[in-house]
């Protein structure tokens, strides 16, 4: 008979861990507290243009790389990519002077070293460090029982700017190769070398838009787990995790509904997790822990909807500083808000001519919107509704200064701010990436994948790390307590032959 394994969650820590459980026999019930599954995978449509609300772009996805390899083993090799410019898949620009950032290894190093002569040689130490990092880990390159401890340990433990320190002379250099920061929320002197290194490895190979949007994800996942015998309900909230003296024993759904498990696995903060235990299995000490641990900034967006074919496409990703430094964006006051921002286009097809749909992003504390806190979507009042039109009328004033006209092309635009974040993932305070990686924390600011309770599993973005590889390593990490690793690999070899 197989076990029964309830997922709470549908986001991509969730559902592909019922892709990989639901294809290996196991009996798969993913539950989703909102309407539309998929976590930060979700879209949504406005005045007819489609928006992302979190997965807009993905790396390393080429024939043979490691996303590419993954992707097929989940059954997504039917979802449709376009490709970044290879030349500047990423654009920084730093007090209005721009950086392109070439993918691969002679393209990048050659482009940097264009704008730096002086540090050629150091930018190839730093490919060389980064490449090295990514490799070292057997997860992250999938070769596995393959992993260098001691280079995965050293740079977890070191921060982003202090490996820069040691590697270059020029201070401007140093700036432009953290300009993709927000992607991460990295934080100087805090966040350790080893995710910038990831990161970089993961887009620098190859990076993509999806084509159509992110719910395509979902919905291939969906597809996936449903056609192994596995089910994924939407409205269904978890009110409670029910425990005996030994284990969980099962679910509590919108507070009346008991589903039985074997298995529970939490695809959602693991705050959120700790408020459905009542359990002695889970040490108040552990409580305590995951209630105060850091969690990353959280983020304003503005979505754009553009006129018809009023606005080219862009196909790169904009990155802008107003001040000299990507750093310390977070620390802004209410005078100096933006410091910086994210622009990207959506994809609505392969290689588009002109956009339908944009968004501007950039970072904002929870604080700013605390006052609101408890009301609900649609009804925080006149106060909300006012900040945030200010709020998107001096990032709108931002972009138009580097891109003169922007605001002529746009007929519509909407926004989201921590608090909708909160509401529609769960995730605390609002962050755009959950749990922060924090070198001055050690091991206090990491969550295991395992519990006291022992079949209840977490997995998601705050388990290993966030963006579409980074969490499925992360159901891997997850997946292996239950199938094992050699297991999951050989079938990704197989899937991949």
């Amino acid at each position: 008979m197989s076990r029964k394994c309830v997922i709470i969650g549908s986001g991509l820590g969730g559902l592909s861990c019922g892709v990989m459980l639901a294809r290996n026999g196991y009996d798969v019930t993913v539950l989703e507290q909102h309407y539309q599954p998929g976590g930060c995978l979700q879209c949504f449509t406005r005045k007819g243009a489609k928006f992302e609300t979190g997965m807009h772009f993905i790396g390393s996805a080429a024939p043979g790389q490691t996303l590419d390899k993954l992707m097929r083993y989940l059954r997504l090799d039917d979802i449709l990519l376009s490709r970044l410019d290879p030349m500047a898949y990423d654009i920084v620009s730093i007090n209005g002077d721009t950086f392109r950032f070439a993918n691969d290894r002679e393209p990048f190093i050659e482009t940097m070293a264009g704008y730096f002569p002086s540090e050629r040689e150091n930018l190839t130490r730093y490919y060389d460090t980064v490449e090295k990092i990514s490799q070292a880990s057997s997860l992250h390159s999938l070769r596995y029982a393959e992993s260098d401890i001691a280079v995965s340990t050293h740079y977890q433990t070191v921060s982003i700017n202090a490996v820069l320190d040691e590697l270059f002379h020029d201070e401007l250099l140093k700036k432009v190769l953290v300009g993709n920061l927000p992607l991460y929320a990295a934080e100087k002197d805090r966040t350790p070398f080893s995710q910038h290194a990831f990161i970089m490895d993961f887009y620098n190979r190859s990076a993509f838009r999806v084509a159509g949007g992110s719910d395509s994800i979902a919905r291939s996942l969906i597809g996936a787990i449903e056609s192994s015998g596995g089910s994924v309900r939407t409205r269904s909230r978890v009110t409670r995790i029910l425990c005996d003296d030994s284990k969980a024993t099962g679910v509590e759904v919108n507070g009346e509904e008991f589903i039985e498990a074997d298995i529970v696995i939490a695809d959602i903060h693991p705050a959120r997790v700790m408020e459905l235990l009542d359990t002695r299995l889970i040490r108040p000490a552990f409580r305590r822990r995951i209630s105060g641990i850091r969690n990353t900034v959280g983020g304003f967006s503005v979505y754009l909807k553009f006129k018809e074919n009023a606005v080219p496409y862009l196909n790169s990703n904009y990155y802008s500083f107003n001040r000299n430094t990507p750093w310390d964006c977070e620390k802004y006051s209410d005078t100096d808000w933006p410091r910086g921002y994210l622009y990207m286009h959506m994809c609505d097809s392969p290689a588009p001519r002109f956009a339908s749909s944009g968004v501007i992003l950039s970072y904002m504390n929870m604080a700013d919107v605390a006052r609101w806190q408890g009301t609900s979507i649609g009804h925080r009042g006149e106060d909300y509704e006012r900040f945030k039109v200010e709020k998107a009328e001096r990032l709108l004033d931002e972009v138009e200064r580097e891109f003169p006209g922007l605001r002529g092309g746009i007929d519509s635009y909407y926004t989201a701010t921590p608090l909708t974040y909160l509401d529609y993932t769960g995730t605390q305070d609002g962050s755009m990436y959950g749990v922060a990686k924090d070198i001055t924390l050690g091991a206090a600011c990491r969550v295991p994948h395992k519990t006291r309770v022992p079949n209840l599993l977490l997995t998601g973005q705050n388990i290993n790390s966030h963006g579409m590889l980074g969490v499925l390593v992360g159901s891997i990490v997850t997946c292996s307590e239950l199938l094992s690793a050699e297991k999951i690999y050989r079938q990704i070899v197989e899937a991949n032959s």
